[in-house]
C-alpha cells in the first residue's frame, strides 16, 4: 500500500494522527516509531525556524507562549517552499485571528515588520540614482516619477511598531507610546533598517510606490501639514533606495 502526499504530510504535521499505513524503514519493517521521532523533529526544526524569524514576538508574548504559537501556526501553514527563508509569510494574518493574542493587537504589525526585514534582505541588489540627477529644473522635478529599490518595504500601521521594535532590540530605547507609525525599511548596505517616516512619510512612500509622479505624491504626503519633503528625500537618498529619475508617462 502506498501513502498519498496529502496523507503522509498531514500525518507529519498532526501529532495526534495515527501513522499512515504503509510506511516501511530502509529495512522494510513498519516504520513505528521512527516515523514519531521523525515526525517530533520536523516540527521542532520548523518552530526553531519561526523563532529565528520573529524574535520580537518572542520577546513579547514569552518563549513558552511562542512555542505553542509556533506549534499551532506551522499545522495551518505548512511551508509551501524548500526555501525556509521565507517561512512565515502568513504570520501577520495568522496573528489577526489568533484569539490569545487578542489582547496584543500589535502583533500583527510586529509580524509584518520581521517579515518585511527578511524580505528586504533577501531582495536583490539595485544600483542606486546619482544625487545629481536631482539637478534638473523644479516643474521637471516634479513631473517625474522616482524608481525605488526592490528591497524597500513599507509598513503603515495604527501602533508604534517601530518604537516596540526598537525597545525590544536597542538598549536605552524609550518605551512606546500608543500612537499609528509608518516604517520604511531600507538597506544601503546588507542589513536592512527599520525608520520611522516623519508625519506624512507613509502616505509620500506609498504613492511612488505605486508610481505617482513626486507633485502628486508631495500633494498627498501634505494632508499632513508637518510633512517634510526635503527630510524624506534625503532619508531615501542616503540609503541608496532611489534608482532611477523618469518622466511621466
Amino acid at each position: 500500500m502506498s501513502v498519498g502526499q496529502t496523507e503522509l504530510r498531514e500525518a507529519i504535521l498532526d501529532p495526534d494522527a495515527k501513522r499512515p499505513d504503509g510506511l516501511s524503514d530502509g529495512k522494510g519493517h513498519v516504520a513505528g516509531r521512527r516515523f514519531d521521532v521523525y515526525r517530533n523533529n520536523v516540527a521542532v526544526s520548523l518552530a526553531e525556524a519561526l523563532e529565528t524569524a520573529f524574535p520580537t514576538i518572542v520577546k513579547l508574548v514569552g518563549a513558552e507562549n511562542f512555542r505553542v504559537l509556533a506549534g499551532i501556526f506551522l499545522r495551518q501553514h505548512p511551508p509551501s517552499s524548500p526555501l525556509m527563508m521565507f517561512y512565515g509569510a502568513e504570520m501577520p494574518t495568522f496573528l489577526e485571528t489568533f484569539e490569545p493574542a487578542k489582547s496584543l493587537p500589535y502583533l500583527p504589525g510586529i509580524a509584518q515588520l520581521e517579515v518585511a526585514l527578511r524580505e528586504s534582505y533577501h531582495a536583490p541588489d539595485s544600483q542606486p540614482v546619482d544625487p545629481a540627477a536631482f539637478e534638473i529644473a523644479p516643474e521637471a522635478l516634479m513631473a517625474s516619477t522616482l524608481g525605488l529599490a526592490p528591497s524597500l518595504r513599507l509598513i503603515r500601521s495604527r501602533f508604534p511598531i517601530h518604537a516596540i521594535w526598537r525597545f525590544n532590540h536597542e538598549d536605552g530605547a524609550p518605551k512606546p507610546q500608543m500612537a499609528a507609525e509608518d516604517v520604511v525599511i531600507l538597506r544601503p548596505d546588507m542589513d536592512p533598517e527599520p525608520h520611522l517616516l516623519a508625519p506624512g512619510g507613509g502616505a509620500f512612500v506609498e504613492a511612488l510606490l505605486k508610481g505617482k509622479p513626486l507633485g502628486e505624491a508631495h500633494e498627498l504626503a501634505l494632508v499632513d501639514a508637518a510633512f517634510d519633503l526635503a527630510q524624506t528625500l534625503s532619508l531615501l537618498i542616503g540609503a541608496g533606495a532611489i534608482t532611477h529619475i523618469g518622466e511621466k508617462t
